[in-house]
């Protein structure tokens, strides 16, 4: 499969501070690329660097197979970024200021191209409307209108929906599988809102402590046969020590706080639920742990519990 980003033994250090540490990932084409991480594990450093906003102190960047330090311009031509806060003028039009960031990239700007992207966008209705009074998600969007001004192969997208409203959280998820499936773009975003990742990514990239955790399909990291089940008891030393003399011993996994964690096929969690019936187990609760936001918790409050997911 053609890569689109190629990312080898990336380092970023700042005075002491690593950053990002040893970092290699793939984008392939057609992607939509989930880059997980909580606050300070180096997502937004990453994509600075793919950016060339800041320079590696360490390592190798590839995109569309070329050098991004040899090939910056040639490169940069095929991308579309909204790092952040979309970066508008205000007190100017959508209409304007689309066509005063076309100018800027060197591109004929015509009324068609201009109401095209405020078209894809959904922002054509408010074309001359002063962005002044637009909401913050109309600014997001009309700051991806920008960003794809020039029809980027690549788009990469840092934390898009950080502030937004429900509607304006929906319209950029809409918005980002329109662009993967209806225009075949290779998007990456960055995202704390994991449940929406979750609904538009097709493989996902999990870091801490600028370290990579796990990288893969989307579909491979939610196999069924890795249901986590999270168990609380009346007495969970005692329920443990039963489990362990059980047939469900080597599916038990190392504990996260008090709680008891097996792993299993989620076909086989009713049999457990009734396994602990016969052991006289007193359950408080009884969770199985099966989507991206239970998988993130688990592989960042503690590296150790990667294993019990990617095994």
């Amino acid at each position: 499969m053609q890569s689109v980003i190629k990312v080898s033994n990336l380092t970023k250090q700042f005075k002491g501070l690593t950053a990002v540490n040893d970092l290699s990932f793939t984008v392939n084409k057609g992607d939509v690329y989930g880059f997980l991480g909580q606050n300070g594990a180096g997502k937004s450093t990453t994509i600075r660097m793919l950016l060339t906003l800041i320079a590696p102190t360490s390592g190798n960047i590839e995109l569309f197979g070329m050098n991004l330090k040899k090939h910056r311009s040639e490169i940069l031509r095929q991308v579309g970024a909204v790092v952040e806060k979309p970066d508008v003028y205000k007190y100017l039009s959508a209409y304007e200021n689309v066509s005063l960031f076309a100018k800027l990239s060197g591109i004929t700007v015509t009324n068609k191209l201009v109401m095209d992207q405020l078209e894809m966008v959904g922002l054509a209705s408010r074309a001359k409307d002063i962005v002044k009074t637009f909401s913050q998600g109309m600014k997001q969007r009309l700051g991806i209108g920008i960003a794809l001004v020039h029809n980027p192969q690549l788009i990469i997208l840092d934390e898009p929906t950080n502030g937004l409203d429900p509607q304006g959280i929906a319209d950029i998820r809409n918005l980002i599988l329109r662009l993967s499936k209806d225009m075949g773009k290779t998007i990456v975003v960055s995202s704390h809102l994991l449940s929406e990742i979750e609904q538009v990514a097709s493989r996902l990239l999990i870091i801490d402590k600028g370290k990579k955790l796990v990288e893969g399909n989307a579909h491979e990291l939610f196999d069924p046969a890795q249901t986590i089940v999270e168990i609380e008891t009346t007495n969970n030393s005692l329920a443990l020590q039963q489990l362990q003399q059980s047939n469900w011993r080597n599916l038990l996994q190392p504990q996260r706080g008090q709680n008891i964690l097996l792993k299993l096929h989620r076909n086989d969690v009713p049999a457990l639920h009734r396994g602990l019936v016969e052991m006289n187990v007193e359950v408080i609760s009884f969770q199985p742990r099966h989507n991206l936001e239970d998988f993130f918790l688990q592989i960042t409050s503690n590296n150790q519990h990667v294993q019990a997911f990617t095994n």
